[in-house]
């Protein structure tokens, strides 16, 4: 009689690369994707069922199917790539999760992150564009969560300046509004502002020295 042959390495099962679940959030990720060659290609004005599925080769219904809307599709490409996030999101969680670290110096890396990444961001400068233009569910809840995130690193230096003439809150409100307007408007129409051209290193370089300034002058008399 034959002894069965007990396989030392026996076969592993195939990795599954298909099915309901793989293949739903593949067409999802082609739809979000189509969301920003939409705009990249004829801007957020033509943000519709129609362009979107012509963009993905899909049936608009699944836009509803699998999101609930076109907000919500809007939603979910904005939230994938950070938009109105403020500056670089490592920095802000360390920051929040390590209060200790909170210096000038990181405020400011924050600072020149979110200026660099508007700056070459196309796709972006047309987000800020729409989100001045326009108001819609989708980028109020962007901004809302921003705030939320933003609060959380408000609410460890706040009591700092409870005995100081200057404000924070307000200092960073001026220079992030600012980084969204001077890149828009370096990159919208490629003139300078006050006679800097930000497109260029030394433009972007002595607004950001300028920035460092006004972030010195607004801890100075408050302790890290």
């Amino acid at each position: 009689m034959k002894k069965k042959v007990i396989e030392d390495n026996p076969k592993k099962e195939r990795k599954v690369t298909s099915g309901p679940i793989r293949d739903k959030e593949r067409t999802k990720a082609r739809m979000i994707a189509a969301v920003a060659k939409v705009i990249q290609k004829k801007g957020y004005h033509a943000l519709n069922g129609p362009n979107i599925a012509l963009e993905c080769g899909l049936n608009k219904a699944l836009i509803w199917n699998y999101f609930g809307g076109l907000d919500q599709l809007v939603e979910a490409y904005l939230t994938q790539k950070d938009f109105w996030q403020i500056g670089d999101k490592g920095v802000l969680e360390q920051m929040i999760t390590n209060p200790g670290s909170i210096s000038i110096s990181l405020i400011e890396e924050l600072l020149k992150s979110q200026f660099n990444t508007f700056l070459k961001d196309k796709t972006k400068q047309k987000v800020i564009h729409w989100g001045l233009g326009e108001k819609t569910k989708a980028l109020k809840n962007i901004a809302d969560r921003r705030e939320l995130l933003g609060g959380e690193l408000f609410k460890h230096v706040d009591s700092k300046f409870e005995n100081s003439e200057n404000d924070l809150r307000a200092t960073l409100a001026i220079l992030v509004s600012s980084i969204y307007y001077l890149s828009l408007q370096a990159k919208s129409t490629g003139s300078t502002f006050c006679g800097i051209d930000v497109n260029t290193e030394a433009g972007k370089e002595r607004i950001q020295k300028t920035m460092r300034k006004i972030l010195e002058q607004t801890f100075s008399d408050v302790e890290l």
